[in-house]
């Protein structure tokens, strides 16, 4: 995906302090110390959307930066960074039709991030993305479906079509194209939500060989690996082991099962084969829970046709939220977008959920709030954040997100609020743009 540039006009301290947090956040930062360096940059780019000058040290050097901004045809809005003291000497209103904010120290990486969000929003002027690799998506989906329905109707392999409706435990999928949404967080606090609180049977599964940490962050970290069981079944020329046989138990009721702890030599691990064994596994739990790694890959392509819902979490920021609208489009050409359901996480902060929600256009599951270091903590205890604070509000949030989860399975419906469906990606973040922010 496109990123956005950032024009960074502030001193190099600060540039270099949140230069790469603004690109883990899907920007471009770009230091210009002076006015000639914000020219040639706008000449040399067309695709700087915001500018972040600095009020604070040279006033007459901003509205210097701020002319060039709005010249040749430019129209790009600008965080500026003042005291309050000079907000007086500014007099910018009515020169441009975009929106400008000023912020003051302190300020971190991160709030910057959120206000870039949020000018982009109000500008329209986001670079986006159409997703053009649908076609080669859904193509691969369809042999990655041939494949496992291949191997389903082996011999050697599990005949899952046998299992009656009331053997089959629900399947769930946590997932986002984009990384770093808290696919982890939600799948760990959901299974453990399922199991202490509801008393099922879960299974959940690290189908993320590149960087998946279940097993660490529930004190599980030497467990033995799907790869690494059926690489030594192949070598002692004995029968495939089941995935209910391979993972190991973090508490009664919960088992944990991780797919590979290395993207290398994952060669047994063909789709079509993990796929089948995945949907055999159903038989032996009530819920098995999915946290795949944030890619269209074949081995996600196999998966995505057992599940009974997906999770789509999403943070409330543009990038995250281009993401999930993309994955909305690939489900829907997939046939599966009536399974995905929508969780926002962070939902306090950054973009307001009800843009998050009327952009994305898809059924919203749960709105979970931040919860500063309580799901770190927890994962460095190595135990859920349901066990460490039962009484938090965040945990609040994931029982409610488990409770419309069953209500939802068990109704059929594929709810939360309802929201009507947008055309394309491109209609979905032009709707929100021409929204103010709640």
């Amino acid at each position: 995906m496109p990123r956005a540039a950032v024009a960074f006009a502030l001193p190099r301290a600060d540039f270099v302090a949140a230069r790469d947090d603004l690109f883990a956040a899907g920007y471009e930062p770009l230091h210009a110390e002076t006015a000639d360096d914000l020219e040639r940059l706008l000449g040399n780019r067309d695709d700087v959307r915001v500018a972040i000058l600095d009020g604070e040290n040279d006033i007459d050097l901003v509205l210097e930066m701020y002319a060039i901004l709005h010249e040749d045809g430019h129209n790009i809005p600008a965080l500026i960074l003042m005291p309050p003291m000079t907000l007086g000497r500014m007099s910018l209103g009515g020169r441009s039709d975009s929106t400008d904010e000023y912020f003051s120290r302190p300020f971190t990486a991160e709030s910057l991030r959120w206000r870039i969000d949020a000018m982009l929003i109000r500008s329209g002027d986001v670079p986006v993305q159409e997703p053009v690799v649908v076609d080669q998506i859904v193509a691969a989906h369809a042999m990655a479906a041939h494949a496992v329905a291949a191997h389903a109707m082996a011999p050697a392999a599990p005949i899952v079509e046998a299992l009656d409706e009331s053997q089959r435990g629900r399947l769930v999928i946590v997932f986002n194209p984009k990384g770093g949404v808290g696919k982890t967080t939600v799948s760990i606090n959901m299974a453990a939500t399922l199991q202490r609180k509801k008393h099922f049977r879960v299974l959940l599964v690290d189908c993320d060989a590149v960087t998946g940490h279940v097993a660490p962050s529930l004190g599980l970290p030497e467990l033995r690996t799907l790869a690494e069981a059926w690489l030594w079944d192949h070598q002692k020329g004995i029968a495939e082991e089941a995935i209910a046989q391979v993972a190991a138990p973090h508490s009664p009721g919960l088992d944990i099962l991780v797919l590979s702890a290395t993207p290398f030599h994952t060669e047994v691990l063909v789709p079509a084969r993990v796929a089948a064994a995945i949907a055999a596994a159903r038989a032996a739990y009530d819920f098995v829970i999915l946290d795949l790694h944030p890619d269209f890959g074949p081995l996600n392509l196999a998966i995505f046709e057992l599940a009974d819902r997906i999770i789509v979490p999403v943070t409330p920021d543009v990038p995250c939220m281009l993401a999930a609208i993309q994955f909305r489009d690939v489900a829907a050409a997939l046939e599966l977008r009536d399974r995905l359901l929508l969780v926002i996480n962070r939902a306090d902060s950054g973009i307001s959920p009800a843009n998050v929600e009327r952009a994305i256009g898809l059924p919203t599951l749960a709105r979970i709030r931040s919860a500063g270091s309580l799901f770190y903590r927890a994962s460095d205890s190595g135990i859920s954040a349901v066990e460490t604070a039962p009484g938090s509000k965040a945990v609040g949030d994931i029982d409610g997100l488990v409770d419309r989860l069953l209500t939802a399975l068990s109704s059929g419906e594929h709810g939360g609020l309802g929201l009507q469906p947008r055309a394309g990606i491109v209609g979905s973040v032009r709707a929100l743009f021409g929204r103010r922010a709640d």
